[in-house]
This record gives structure tokens, C-alpha cells and sequence, in this order.
């Protein structure tokens, strides 16, 4: 009796599935994210005081750990004095979900202080900051990649140099960055670009090898060379490949932002993070980790609805459901026997046990065979 693949190991999981599984996968770190804050028992470690009693540095709203708190009671008990009081309350960098979806609003219109920018003009200038590291990336690292997966030389050429500077990390040229190209975004554009080349030239080598031979072999005999041959077979080939190494790459550099942006002076939405968690509005920063991660996400789910119009025959979901092979079929087909569906059919003759005499071939007649009508 066949059994219903539940979980997807041979065939697509159904649409309504998926939007399950996808909404699970953001609601389950949420509601423990609300266990946490909302239910009193579950850890909130420290104490926020509502009535100093007779504890000489205690104040109102003040949070302390609840290991002090417990001390400066007992002692406050064993002198007789008036006690203090408090509610248990997480730490101060653990905000509560309402606090930082509120905090997605305030952040945008809370007005800056210090003359410092706007929450807006800080995301604008970290995906200005990685928009320009990844296309200076793409434009030598693309062209690099598909050389080295199409051609040996170019291979052995670049990829020992790349396969050891691609283990050095790229933070640790922030100061030489600084030294020659300044304070200001280039040094931050070069981070990001020395943390995404090296693994672009690599990953998108190795796709470029994926393409099959006999395609290359068929152009090469077909009289395609060197610039044709890259335009016309490899690069069709493998282009869809490509795109969506192209999209995981960006998430790549976006993981580079916050190092590179504190490279030369601070800026982008990490000199954001970082003011706010001076003034302790962790609500704040949370927001603004946040926004990075939907910037990206939208930005991935954008870049994937356009692959599906750039190259329609690439569209999941729209492939033809594999057929099962019988088990009969594989446990043959592992003994070395040949597969009985790969059999040519016999011809009708055969079938009827009847022998057939092999036609001869009109060019293995001798000429006179041709030209002579033959007798009754």
C-alpha cells in the first residue's frame, strides 16, 4: 500500500501546505518571543522596583537583579524597616513584541537628537553602502566565475589565490582601508566587496561546471569557439543557475553591512543601533534589526517573483510530476541486469515466430541487379 509523502521527499508539498509551513516558521519564534515577555514564571530575571522602602539606593522604576533585590529584602526585614516592593520584569535589552512593533512607527517619527540622521536616511545609506559593493562585486567577479568554470587555464590561473584569500576575514583589512581610501563610504564599499568577491568567483565557477558536456561537444562540432561558444551555449546554460546564486550572494553581502559600516567613521542604520542602545532604547534596535531582515527578505522574494519572468521555463511548480520507477526496475537494474523498458520492441514477424530474410541494402546490390529487370 502506497504511503502519502508527508514530508515532500519525492514530490512537491501542496501550495496550501507550504503557506502553513511558512506561516509556522515566523509564528513559532514569535510566540515564544511572547511566552517569554508576557508570562511572569517563565525566567524575567531581574526586578523593577515600585517601592524603595527603607533601601537607601533604591528608586522607583529601577531594575536590579532579583538575587539583589532578595538581599537588600532581608536585610530590610531583619532590621524591621520598612520593605521594598517590585514587580519581575525581563531585562532591559529584552523588550516586549508590542514595545518593538510599536517601535517599527516611533522610530520613523521620533524626531533625532544631536543633529543625527533620520531612520530613514540611515537604511537609505546602508542599501546605498551594499548596492555598490555587490555591483562592483558582480561586474569582475561574474565574468571571473563563468571563465574559470568554462576553461581550465583560467581555473588553475585564479582559483588557488582566491581558495586562500577567501579564508581571510574581510574585517581584518578595515584599517588598511581606511589608510588608503579614507573615512568616509569607500573604505565600508570595500569590505563588502573584498567579503563577497572571492566567494562569487567560486560558487558561480562551480555552477558554470554543471553545464553538460555534450552541449559544449555539439557546439564545438557544430563550429562554435571561444567568445560564440561562451554567448551561445555556456552562458544560456547556465544563466538561471546563476541568477540564483546571485540572489543568496546579496544576502551574503548584507551580512557584511554592520562590520563595514563601523570601518573609518560610523554611519547607516549601524550608527542608528548603536546611539539607540546608548540610550538603552532597545525597543529601538530591535526595530531596526528588524527592518534589515524584511529589507532583505522582500528584497529575495522580489528578486525570485523576476527570475520566474526572466526565464519562465524555470517556474517551480510547473514541472511535471516524476513517475515511480518499480522496485523490480531498481533491484534489476543493481544486479547489472538491463532494464526491460530500455529493450527495442520486436518486429511483428518476430512476435509471430515467423523469420524474416534481412533486406539488402540498394548501395550493397551489384550494378547489374539495378539496371536488369528480373526474370519471373
Amino acid at each position: 500500500m502506497a504511503t502519502r509523502d508527508w514530508l515532500g521527499l519525492k514530490e512537491e508539498l501542496p501550495h496550501h501546505r507550504r503557506l502553513i509551513l511558512t506561516f509556522i516558521s515566523f509564528v513559532a519564534p514569535l510566540l515564544l518571543w511572547c511566552v517569554v515577555s508576557y508570562v511572569p514564571w517563565i525566567w524575567h530575571p531581574d526586578m523593577r522596583i515600585t517601592t524603595p522602602g527603607d533601601v537607601d539606593y533604591f528608586t522607583e522604576d529601577m531594575e536590579v537583579p532579583r538575587a539583589d533585590f532578595q538581599r537588600e529584602l532581608e536585610k530590610v526585614r531583619a532590621a524591621g524597616g520598612t520593605l521594598p516592593e517590585g514587580v519581575r520584569v525581563n531585562p532591559v535589552y529584552l523588550p516586549a513584541p508590542h514595545q518593538v512593533a510599536r517601535a517599527f512607527y516611533t522610530a520613523f517619527t521620533t524626531e533625532p537628537r544631536l543633529d543625527e540622521p533620520w531612520l530613514h536616511q540611515s537604511l537609505g545609506h546602508s542599501i546605498r553602502t551594499i548596492l555598490w559593493g555587490f555591483i562592483l562585486s558582480s561586474i569582475i567577479g561574474v565574468p571571473l566565475g563563468i571563465l574559470c568554470g568554462t576553461y581550465r587555464f583560467f581555473s588553475r590561473l585564479q582559483e588557488p589565490f582566491i581558495e586562500f584569500f577567501r579564508y581571510l576575514p574581510a574585517p581584518a583589512f578595515g584599517a588598511l582601508c581606511v589608510a588608503v581610501l579614507g573615512i568616509d563610504d569607500a573604505p565600508k564599499v570595500a569590505i563588502i566587496f573584498i567579503g563577497t568577491f572571492f566567494q562569487q568567483v567560486l560558487v558561480i565557477g562551480n555552477t558554470v561546471r554543471k553545464v553538460d558536456p555534450a552541449l559544449i561537444e555539439a557546439a564545438q562540432t557544430l563550429g562554435a569557439r571561444g567568445w560564440r561558444l561562451m554567448t551561445r551555449v555556456v552562458i544560456p546554460a547556465s544563466i538561471t543557475d546563476i541568477y540564483t546564486d546571485m540572489r543568496i550572494l546579496l544576502g551574503w553581502a548584507w551580512t557584511y553591512l554592520i562590520v563595514a559600516e563601523v570601518v573609518g567613521t560610523m554611519s547607516g542604520i549601524t550608527f542608528f543601533i548603536n546611539q539607540q542602545a546608548r540610550y538603552r532604547s532597545f525597543d529601538n534596535v530591535f526595530a531596526a534589526i528588524g527592518m534589515i531582515g524584511i529589507i532583505g527578505f522582500t528584497s529575495d522574494i522580489f528578486l525570485a517573483w523576476l527570475g520566474t519572468i526572466l526565464f519562465p521555463w524555470k517556474r517551480q511548480g510547473r514541472t511535471r510530476k516524476s513517475k515511480a520507477i518499480p522496485l523490480s526496475m531498481v533491484a534489476s537494474q543493481n544486479r547489472g541486469e538491463p532494464n526491460p523498458s530500455d529493450a527495442s520492441p520486436l518486429p511483428p514477424a518476430a512476435e509471430s515466430g515467423k523469420t524474416t530474410e534481412p533486406e539488402t541494402p540498394a548501395s550493397a546490390m551489384p550494378s547489374d541487379a539495378l539496371t536488369k529487370p528480373t526474370t519471373p
